[in-house]
């Protein structure tokens, strides 16, 4: 199969390439990076260097493939973080129309059943629906669980403060995820023959939140770092203090809303699935290895 994925070499994109050409698969990657080109090409993958805010240059890097996985990068300096994601899932629909892709892998989120109140899971529910909303092109929505790999924004926290938290509280139930579990199961389904519009979650362990502070701080050395529950203007001003703009601080502080409340899992639990192979005391492995 030809296929082109987004996201560069990033924490599920680098595997996913691995995975897809040891299976023998042409694989194109894009990245916005000149520099990753000589990387991409290691790994025996296309590079197609260029922007996802460029539709025509979408359009060239799709055309041909027999499937694409598309996922929408983090972007920090967004002035309304929602409405930029759901434009980049709108460029990714325009240009599958224009290459006329008929196979697509869409990373999404947990929480993307909701319409409003995630934070950015919202722009994640809106790229849902304009994808879902193509004709002839059958879309598999892969709504992932909490990246393990977020953890590391908190290692500044664990530092300096000695505490580990957010605006939720220790017996907040998670559901967590490693990229390479996510990896595995994008690589699946673009190996699959799914037809229509779908949803496959993806998770890899579940935990409260006081067990992520356990099983982090007994790795780390520290086995009695707490878990803290912050109210919700400290939680947006922390992040704000940490260097984030307030747009992406109020964002991050909705979802945390959303995990405390629990309406954040309520379709995965319908909807539950196999759990991946990485689990909580496997990432504080490698969370310890970085800290």
């Amino acid at each position: 199969m030809n296929i082109t994925i987004t996201g560069s070499l990033g924490h599920i994109s680098k595997p996913l390439t691995e995975i897809l050409v040891k299976a023998g698969h042409q694989v194109t990657v894009i990245s916005s990076n000149a520099d990753r080109a000589q990387e991409i090409k290691a790994l025996g993958a296309i590079p197609a260097i260029g922007e996802i805010t460029d539709v025509s240059f979408l359009t060239s890097a799709f055309k041909g493939a027999d499937a694409v996985y598309t996922m929408v990068p983090p972007n920090f300096g967004a002035a309304e973080w929602k409405n930029w994601i759901a434009g980049i899932g709108q460029n990714y629909a325009d240009a599958i129309t224009a290459a006329g892709v008929t196979k697509v892998v869409n990373l999404s989120s947990i929480g993307a059943h909701l319409e409003d109140g995630t934070g950015p899971i919202t722009g994640s529910h809106r790229v849902e629906n304009i994808l879902n909303a193509l004709d002839g092109v059958a879309v598999k929505h892969l709504r992932a669980a909490f990246f393990y790999i977020n953890f590391y924004a908190n290692v500044d926290m664990i530092k300096h403060a000695g505490i580990i938290g957010s605006n939720f509280g220790a017996d907040t139930n998670m559901v967590l995820v490693h990229p390479n579990d996510i990896a595995q199961a994008v690589a699946e389904e673009l190996q699959s023959n799914f037809t229509g519009k779908s949803v496959r979650y993806v998770a890899s362990d579940e935990k409260t939140a006081g067990e992520v502070a356990r099983a982090l701080g007994a790795a780390i050395g520290k086995p009695e770092l707490p878990w803290v529950e912050f109210n919700d203007a400290d939680n947006t001003a922390g992040a704000i203090g940490a260097g984030l703009p307030e747009e992406i601080a109020t964002n991050y502080t909705e979802m945390g809303a959303a995990a405390r409340t629990g309406i954040l899992w309520e379709d995965y639990l319908v909807h539950k699935p196999v759990l991946g192979k990485i689990k909580l005391e496997d990432f504080a492995k490698e969370f310890a290895a970085n800290f």
